[in-house]
């Protein structure tokens, strides 16, 4: 039985190790950063001379790869969210507060009642969501929907944004229809709003690598691919640079679990999306901070800079998506412009300005517009040992980490299958 060298080792190519170990694959991850996660981990901050996430992740309890990512190395219990599914919002501009409570069964009989839904909205607008099921390959969520109503600015509008990073006139639309199947579409129990318990890397990443290292699968840091040679419809080697070329043998497979730039640079026949989006997430450190309304983990907000709020003890975390113009604002601006949402928000003092880490990830996914959907690769590849991984693979969801999961368990299932 041959090995399978995994190139990568954030939430994709974690997922495809782990997959591939319990399955009794030898399996070798290779990353080229010091550390795994990718773009999903926790560093200590000195400004704040807190422990923060490089970016904030909300995930529902729908989300079944996530969690049973989480079970297979031990850590199911690295999410929390509130005991209900509550969405508390706040409108800045008109001052205006609600809360989206969801039922908790399995028939949507909260949009009957207006206490429980997005203010001046009707059943009928909840209905429209069937809209994003028959959209098709071209539409984007503004073709969708009309943009001047209640319902899409408190509600469409915002959540697109924040999972699909890609503003709602470019956004393709039939790409939220699943994300909505399997969390609203399945009633409370699978819409609850979770987050990770300590952190990104506490909750997935060290749980993971350790999980791995323990059955000498451990992820080889500091090692970047440079080059693949191929032949006979098989991938023959890979080119680590300094630190070598590795020959593959006859039974050894890869599965690339990388960013799609990447990909592009070593394999440029391969398709990929070729424009990325920004999210620009900003930390204060802050005291006095007793939670968010109605026991929710997150707030919306509408009206201002700032989308979504978080709360982690007392670091006070905020999410902008679809952030490009954002991200090129001096990190000293962008403080300042978030924490007045903030402090209006949370109702806090707009001076003087808490101590503040601005993370902006300029790439942080590829741009979800419907001309992109066509160029999301496939997990085989024309060579029958290499697989793709990533969330920008065409998994049928959003660039997401249950994406990502899900991409990384389809290349191992594809080179199990392969190997057979």
């Amino acid at each position: 039985m041959g090995v399978v060298h995994i190139i990568g080792a954030g939430l994709a190519g974690l997922a495809a190790a782990v997959t591939l170990v319990k399955a009794g694959r030898k399996v070798e991850p290779h990353e080229q950063a010091g550390h795994a996660g990718g773009r999903c981990r926790s560093f200590h901050d000195a400004t704040l001379d807190r422990r923060i996430d490089n970016g904030n992740h909300l995930l529902m309890s729908g989300n079944l790869a996530t969690r049973g990512f989480l079970e297979d190395v031990g850590a199911g219990d690295g999410l929390v969210g509130p005991a209900r599914p509550v969405f508390p919002f706040v409108d800045l501009a008109s001052g205006r507060r609600w809360t989206v409570r969801v039922s908790p069964g399995h028939l949507p009989w909260w949009i009957l009642r207006p206490s429980r839904r997005v203010p001046d909205t009707g059943v009928l607008d909840y209905l429209a969501a069937l809209r994003l099921a028959w959209a098709g390959p071209d539409a984007t969520m503004a073709d969708c929907f009309d943009t001047d109503s209640p319902m899409f600015r408190r509600f469409w509008d915002p959540l697109s944004v924040a999972v699909l990073n890609t503003t709602t006139d470019e956004a393709a639309a039939r790409l939220l229809w699943p994300v909505l199947a399997e969390t609203f579409g399945r009633g409370g129990k699978f819409c609850r709003p979770m987050v990770a318990r300590h952190g990104l890397s506490e909750s997935f990443v060290d749980p993971a690598v350790a999980w791995l290292t323990e059955r000498g699968a451990g992820p080889r840091f500091g090692r970047r691919l440079r080059g693949v040679a191929g032949a006979n419809g098989r991938l023959s080697g890979l080119d680590f640079g300094r630190d070598g070329r590795l020959e593959l043998g006859a039974d050894d497979a890869v599965v690339l679990a990388i960013p799609p730039s990447g990909v592009k640079d070593l394999m440029p026949s391969i398709p990929t999306p070729p424009d990325s989006r920004a999210i620009v997430n900003t930390h204060f450190r802050v005291d006095g901070v007793a939670g968010l309304p109605d026991g929710g983990n997150c707030l919306g907000v509408l009206g201002g800079t700032a989308q979504w709020i978080f709360v982690r003890g007392d670091v006070v975390s905020v999410t902008v998506s679809a952030a490009d113009r954002l991200a090129e604002e001096p990190a000293a601006q962008v403080a300042e412009r978030i924490w007045r949402d903030v402090a209006r928000a949370l109702e806090l003092p707009a001076t003087p300005l808490p101590p503040a880490r601005v993370v902006k990830e300029k790439r942080a996914t590829f741009a979800q517009t419907p001309a992109a959907m066509g160029l999301r690769a496939k997990t085989r590849t024309a060579f029958r040992n290499l697989f793709l991984a990533g969330d920008w693979t065409d998994t049928g969801l959003p660039a997401t980490i249950e994406g990502a999961i899900r991409s990384g368990r389809a290349a191992a299932a594809a080179a199990l299958a392969e190997a057979e």
